[in-house]
């Protein structure tokens, strides 16, 4: 009976893939499967083109994916920061519930601790920076009038022009405290929208401590749930990219962390040496706008610039020298040795994505820009290795296929650790 039955199915099996031969392209795809995607494919843009003629049905759940988003990215960054500490608790022999709450408590007293010691200084400096700045700007706008009138090189021109550049910025700058009373009126006129734009961003905020410690008990379990609700042919494959994601992210955060604040201690010890006003603000901005590659460096030497113009033409020069040795270390010594080259990402493919991540979600595009972007990149590559491997299964010619994908070598270490 059992070989009667195991005859009937390899029988079954023979016409399937008689009839698939004939279709040469369906087996090359993933046979049966390929019908399933491509309705997935579907259905996907079924749900996009209703979303765009009936979007008012799908408010809700807009409204839902704004208030979740937010506390869910910041509770993921600071698990990710958290998570390399927790292990080390948790080789002291601690139970992963009391290491977080030695890490919860050690969290809020170094916050408690930034908020009494350092942030009355930094506001204090923000406070007299805010005060004079207009001033350093109109100094500095007058030096240039004044160089451009005076210079050998230039003077001619310049007078032919009959342009002053003290005039015009003060002329901008009255510009612009119009434009801030007008939208000071709007703000007034408005505030009842404000005060409940500005309670939804406080509870997003609050709710970030409790997605935190879910996901510092639970978050490793996260890809063994997702891999289950998969087909079970799909499951090795999707380990390895989860696996993959979850490294490309982790190496990303931790490392742009760790520059950002070697970056900010650097400046404000440089700074200070050069007696440069209002150090360690300026060190705590340039901490802050390194996060970004290459467009935070410009936003943070620009202010420092214009203070360093105004205090002394050597100031400038002791200002270039710093910022060259910072980013000297930073490059040769700092991000190769904690980034190492977990991203591969060129930086001209980098420039290119803060572009276009940031004409497309203005702030928010540009800080998640590049960790999105290595997202994209990993699955995007597992499935060209996936292609690559059913290619040369069906290319008859060995000389025709693909080099050995990088996937099947690590399905074969993966199998070789079982």
């Amino acid at each position: 009976m059992d070989n009667d039955q195991r005859r009937v199915n390899i029988a079954r099996k023979q016409n399937e893939e008689a009839k698939e031969s004939s279709l040469p392209l369906i087996p090359f795809l993933g046979g049966k499967t390929t019908y399933y995607v491509l309705g997935l494919v579907l259905l996907i843009g079924v749900i996009i083109f209703l979303f765009h003629e009936i979007s008012f049905v799908f408010y809700p759940v807009k409204v839902f994916l704004s208030t979740v988003v937010l506390p869910v990215i910041l509770a993921t960054i600071l698990y990710y920061l958290l998570r390399p500490i927790l292990h080390l608790i948790e080789k002291t022999g601690l139970k992963r519930g009391w290491g977080i709450l030695i890490l919860f408590a050690g969290s809020i007293g170094l916050i408690v601790l930034l908020v009494f010691l350092v942030f009355p200084f930094l506001k204090l400096q923000f406070m007299n920076l805010v005060e004079e700045f207009p001033t350093y700007f109109k100094q500095l706008t007058t030096n240039i009038d004044n160089y451009l009138k005076h210079s050998s090189l230039f003077a001619s021109y310049y007078n032919e022009l009959n342009v002053n550049v003290s005039q015009f910025f003060d002329g901008r700058f009255s510009d612009l405290g119009k434009m801030a009373g007008n939208a000071l009126g709007s703000i007034a006129s408005g505030i009842s929208s404000f005060l409940g734009a500005l309670t939804g961003f406080v509870l997003s905020i609050a709710t970030v401590p409790f997605i935190l410690f879910y996901l510092l008990k639970d978050g490793e379990k996260l890809p063994g749930i997702v891999v289950k609700m998969l087909p079970p042919r799909m499951r090795d494959d999707a380990k390895l990219i989860l696996n993959d994601a979850d490294n490309q992210i982790s190496a990303y955060i931790q490392g742009q962390i760790i520059v950002a604040i070697c970056i900010g201690i650097m400046v404000s010890i440089g700074f200070f040496i050069i007696g440069m006003d209002y150090a360690l603000l300026l060190g705590v901005l340039a901490m802050f706008t390194s996060v970004v590659p290459y467009i935070g460096a410009a936003i943070a030497i620009t202010p420092a610039a214009i203070i360093a113009l105004v205090t002394s033409p050597f100031m400038i020069v002791k200002l270039a020298v710093v910022w060259t040795v910072v980013q000297l270390i930073d490059s040769k010594f700092i991000s190769p040795q904690v980034m190492g080259k977990s991203l591969k990402i060129h930086p001209i493919t980098i420039i290119f994505v803060l572009l276009t991540s940031g004409s497309l979600f203005g702030v928010a595009g540009v800080i998640l820009g590049i960790p999105g972007y290595a997202l994209l990149k990993v699955i995007v590559r597992h499935l060209f290795d996936l292609f690559k491997i059913r290619y040369n299964r069906y290319q008859p010619d060995e000389q025709m296929t693909y080099e050995e994908p990088a996937l099947s070598m690590t399905r074969e270490q993966a199998d070789s650790n079982k």
